[in-house]
């Protein structure tokens, strides 16, 4: 299971009609609001299922930005780590104190190097 909070931007004028939508929605669980912001929990089996909730909350009326800001991904996580535990020298490579780590060519991007 996967959840994350989103942050949802509206005018002034809409906002108090917004808590209700989202009070009331399946998609989301409303959490607090000030005059422009409202912030939600979404739920899903995987990120897929988020994003796809995420965009919905975005086509709303009145919605000006719609952002995930935290994802926590349980399942997705434990999948990956044993994916590591499973791969060739990088759990000795990572716990090897002899290596360098000014040496590490870090591209921005660390899916494409596993």
């Amino acid at each position: 299971m996967n959840i994350s909070s989103v942050v949802i931007r509206t005018l002034p004028e809409h906002s108090q009609k917004m808590v209700e939508v989202f009070k009331k929605s399946e998609l989301c669980e409303y959490y607090l609001h000030d005059v422009t912001k409202i912030i939600v929990a979404i739920e899903g089996e995987d990120i897929s299922e988020e994003i796809a909730k995420l965009k919905k909350l975005q086509k709303m009326d009145h919605v000006i930005s719609a952002d995930m800001m935290y994802s926590y991904s349980e399942d997705e996580l434990e999948k990956e780590k044993d994916k590591i535990e499973k791969s060739d020298g990088i759990n000795q490579w990572l716990n090897d104190n002899s290596k360098d780590a000014g040496l590490i060519n870090y591209a921005g991007d660390l899916k494409k190097k596993m």
